[in-house]
């Protein structure tokens, strides 16, 4: 069984027994390493165990969504006025850049019985 660190799924299904794994994960710099090398292994097992990906409705045994974002977060310093009813907002020191990846994963019920065991979702 493959351990990870980074993505948990969650599982959804649909009336002709197609299964779908969703899993979101961000990383700072240091991080992106780990979280773009656990992607890769899930794909590569994927990959592996069932052929390239392809569309599921067209005979395929698995395909994939991966989708990425880039984001700056810059604090705000927040401060409420009282008696004024209002807040005053003050940008603070940007923080390091965040990626973000989204898999989806879309397969048959051997795929996702597959997956499951390969990776204990």
């Amino acid at each position: 069984m493959n351990t990870l660190q980074w993505l948990e799924f969650d599982y959804s299904e649909d009336a002709q027994g197609l299964g779908t794994f969703d899993a979101m994960a961000s990383a700072a710099p240091a991080g992106w390493p780990a979280l773009q090398a656990e992607v890769v292994r899930v794909l590569g097992w994927a990959e592996s165990a069932f052929g390239p990906p392809h569309a599921v409705d067209e005979g395929g045994e698995w395909d994939c969504e991966l989708q990425g974002v880039r984001e700056l977060a810059t604090p705000l310093e927040v401060q409420w006025r009282p008696g004024a009813g209002t807040l005053a907002l003050q940008p603070g020191t940007p923080g390091e850049p965040r990626v973000t990846l989204s898999l989806t994963l879309t397969g048959t019920p051997a795929f996702c019985d597959a997956f499951r065991q390969a990776f204990a979702a």
